[in-house]
C-alpha cells in the first residue's frame, strides 16, 4: 500500500475504540462470506465503513493495482483521462488508478452506501489526484446508467449482485468505457464471476489485455481449477490490530480481467502459479497465447532467461520484454 493512503487511513481511524473496530470487522467478514441481499448495502454506518477501510481497503488497493499494472503493460503509452469506479465504496480503486497513472483526471465513484462515500471523500483529500472526484450515491444493478468514460473499474462488487444485475452491470460498463477492469476474490466462485464477465466483454467487442494472453476461451477445464493471483499487502499496526494478525504482511488472492477497445499487446504468456525454484532450474506454469496451459522448465543453460525465471513472480508476463533467450 502506498504511503499516502496508509497515512490517510491511520490519521482518519486514530482514536477509534479497538473493541468496536474488531466487532465491526467480525460482522463484515460474516457478511462478505455469506449471501448478501442485493437490496441492502453491507456497509451500513460509520463504524462499518471505518472497519472496512482498515480491514479491506489496503488489500483491495493492492489487488486492483496489480491488475491495472498488467493492463498498462499491454496498452503502453495510454493514460485514462476519465475513470468511473462502480461500487467503489471508500475509493481503493481510485487510489490504485492514481498509483498506476499519476496525474489528475475526471473521477466518479458510485456506491449505494452513503457512509462509504463520505469516508472515501475524506480520505481522498490526502491525494491531489482525487480532490476533485465526485462521490455519488447510486443503486448498483440493472438500472445503473453510466456516462461515457475512458476506464471503468469494478472491484469486489459482482459477488454482491444477483446474476441478472451482474450481467447488466458488465453490459453497462462495456457500453460506456474504452477499458474495463474487473477484480473479484481469488476463489472458485470469484473466478467464475470473472469468466462470466470476460465472456460478456468479448461478445461486446472487447479484446482481453490481461491476464490472458488471448481472447479465446479459458483453457481451464471448469470445475478442475481456477485462475487467480496473489498480491502482497504490507500491514500497518492498525491493520494488524483490526485483523488480529501478527505478521507484517498478508497475501491477497484475487481473480481479474482487464479488457479494452484500444489496440492492445497482451503478454506472450502469463505465469499462473507461484514459480517453483529448484537446484539449477525453475518450473513455470504458463497460460500461453496458443490457448493452452503448459509447464516449462528453465535451467541455467538458458542464461539470462534463467535469471529472469528466478526473479519471476506469480502473475508476471513471460518472458520479460528485456530477457534474452
Amino acid at each position: 500500500m502506498n504511503d499516502p493512503l496508509r497515512t490517510a487511513l491511520a490519521e482518519l481511524l486514530d482514536g477509534l475504540p479497538p473493541t468496536e473496530m474488531t466487532a465491526a470487522v467480525d460482522r463484515l467478514i460474516a457478511n462478505y462470506r455469506g449471501a448478501t441481499p442485493t437490496h441492502a448495502p453491507i456497509l451500513r454506518d460509520r463504524a462499518d465503513v471505518a472497519a472496512y477501510a482498515a480491514y479491506r481497503m489496503p488489500a483491495t488497493f493492492e489487488a486492483v493495482r496489480r491488475a491495472l499494472e498488467a493492463f498498462a503493460e499491454a496498452v503502453p503509452g495510454w493514460t485514462p483521462g476519465s475513470h468511473v469506479d462502480v461500487g467503489g465504496g471508500t475509493g481503493a480503486a481510485t487510489w490504485a488508478v492514481s498509483a498506476t497513472w499519476p496525474g489528475g483526471r475526471e473521477v466518479t465513484v458510485l456506491d449505494w452506501a452513503e457512509p462509504a462515500l463520505a469516508l472515501g471523500r475524506e480520505i481522498a483529500a490526502a491525494n491531489p489526484d482525487l480532490r476533485g472526484a465526485r462521490w455519488q450515491r447510486a443503486r448498483i444493478g440493472a438500472d445503473l446508467a453510466l456516462d461515457a468514460t475512458d476506464l471503468v473499474t469494478v472491484s469486489y462488487v459482482l459477488n454482491e449482485l444477483s446474476p441478472a444485475d451482474r450481467s447488466a452491470l458488465v453490459d453497462a460498463a462495456a457500453g460506456a468505457a474504452r477499458a474495463v477492469v474487473i477484480v473479484e476474490a481469488g476463489t472458485p466462485a470469484g473466478y467464475d464471476r470473472v469468466i462470466e464477465a470476460r465472456d460478456r466483454l468479448i461478445r461486446a467487442g472487447f479484446r482481453i489485455a490481461a491476464p490472458c494472453p488471448h481472447s479465446a476461451g479459458c483453457p481451464i477445464v471448469p470445475g478442475t481449477d481456477w485462475c487467480h493471483f496473489s498480491a502482497r499487502v504490507g500491514r500497518s499496526s492498525l491493520h494488524r490490530q483490526v485483523k488480529g494478525g501478527s505478521l507484517a504482511y498478508e497475501d491477497e488472492k484475487f481473480s481479474y480481467v482487464a479488457a479494452t477497445r484500444l489496440p492492445a499487446e497482451p503478454a506472450p504468456a502469463r505465469v499462473v502459479r507461484r514459480p517453483q525454484i529448484r537446484k539449477g532450474q525453475v518450473l513455470l506454469d504458463l497460460c500461453e497465447a496458443e490457448e493452452r496451459l503448459r509447464r516449462t522448465t528453465v535451467t541455467k543453460r538458458h542464461g539470462d532467461l534463467y535469471k529472469a525465471a528466478r526473479d519471476a513472480d506469480w502473475g508476471d508476463a513471460w518472458p520479460p520484454p528485456d530477457s534474452v533467450s
